[in-house]
């Protein structure tokens, strides 16, 4: 997930960080199910292919979200009470991506916006501590990543393989 975080930060939102966090975070209806590769639209030729294989799908949102009653379920704020069932949780600030493991803290390293969305992070928990310098590897001779230019909305785009569990 943080590779695609940076990338769309980078090249689709042109660092602008308010439209990434009203993407993210305002404009969806209820909660993500999935966030997908259209979060790499705009990145440089190259870039899908190293971060997933060349794999593409699209982000969807949950939809018909209903309470045990049949209710309309409304948004709820992530707290450390009520996310258990993930395992990274990703806070936007204006230096960076902050990484918290769910299984070890409450607070994480931030990542900068200027990080090579191609570094390889580890995903052993017990390395992302808070005070601790983020567990990456940043890649050695790779060319500087330089936006594509943008080019007219494409359609909407399916699934390519099967939505993750």
């Amino acid at each position: 997930m943080l590779p695609l975080l940076l990338a769309a930060y980078q090249f689709r939102f042109g660092r602008d960080i308010e439209a990434l966090s009203r993407y993210l975070i305002d404009d969806v209806i209820f909660a993500w199910d999935e966030i997908g590769t259209d979060l790499l639209d705009g990145s440089p030729p190259g870039l899908l292919q190293r971060l997933t294989g060349g794999e593409q799908w699209p982000s969807r949102e949950m939809t018909n979200v209903v309470n045990l009653d049949g209710t309309p379920a409304e948004r709820e704020t992530v707290t450390q009470d009520n996310s258990s069932g993930h395992h990274w949780g990703y806070i936007l600030h204006p230096a960076g991506l902050e990484v918290i493991s769910r299984q070890i803290d409450h607070r994480g390293p931030v990542i900068s916006w200027d990080t090579d969305p191609r570094a390889h992070f580890s995903e052993a928990f017990e390395l992302w501590m808070p005070g601790n310098p983020p567990p990456m590897a940043l890649p050695r001779d790779l060319p500087k990543l330089t936006p594509v230019p943008a080019q007219p909305a494409a359609p909407a785009r399916t699934a390519t393989r099967p939505p993750r569990r």
